[in-house]
């Protein structure tokens, strides 16, 4: 398996990524269509591919994950593609929630300059209890600059949960979903990991 920068791939890998988070997070998508097809062409823009890491093999692309810093969005929304293939209607409603989600929904801490955020983590459906999120991540700790990552996670992702803290992650701040009953949980929880320090001699 290869683990590569989306923007170092040799052809465009956003279709596979929409195709997989479409897959991943349809619970949440399905308000704005049922067809994963249709969502799968419509998400497959908002990807920014400086900052989405993809793991590769047998020309598939497995699983990925985004990360980024405070400054650099991993989503970028484009609501007249959400329009073309979700209608009018429904393209603006769905651009209206997730940009105030995926955009400018900020951290509720502050971003240290040393500090990365871990996002959109996700695994091909055919592929998932194989490790590859956990490589993902692992290669993310060994290949990016920050000395501490943080991420997010529903409470009741217990899976995710468990990886994560296998891989070294603590929860540090736990915030209230305000609309547990529509969502399905009743708190977002952030966990951190820092990379250890070597002594030099």
């Amino acid at each position: 398996m290869e683990i590569i920068k989306l923007s170092d791939a040799t052809r465009d890998r956003r279709p596979e990524v929409s195709r997989i988070f479409v897959a991943s997070f349809y619970d949440w998508l399905k308000f704005f269509s049922k067809d994963q097809a249709k969502l799968t062409r419509a998400f497959t823009h908002i990807f920014n591919p400086a900052v989405f890491y993809v793991a590769i093999a047998d020309g598939a692309v497995l699983g990925f994950a985004a990360c980024t810093d405070d400054r650099v969005p991993s989503i970028r929304l484009q609501q007249s593609k959400l329009r073309h293939h979700l209608g009018w209607f429904r393209g603006t409603i769905a651009y209206k929630i997730l940009k105030k989600e995926f955009e400018d929904k900020p951290y509720p801490f502050k971003m240290q300059p040393t500090m990365g955020a871990i996002e959109f983590v996700a695994t091909d459906s055919q592929h998932r209890g194989r490790g590859v999120a956990t490589q993902i991540i692992q290669y993310l700790h060994a290949h990016t600059p920050y000395q501490t990552y943080v991420l997010e996670v529903a409470d009741t992702n217990t899976k995710a949960i468990s990886l994560y803290e296998k891989l070294g992650y603590q929860v540090f701040k736990k915030v209230a979903e305000t609309h547990p009953k529509q969502s399905g949980f009743n708190n977002y929880l952030y966990m951190k990991y820092t990379k250890k320090m070597h002594a030099t001699r």
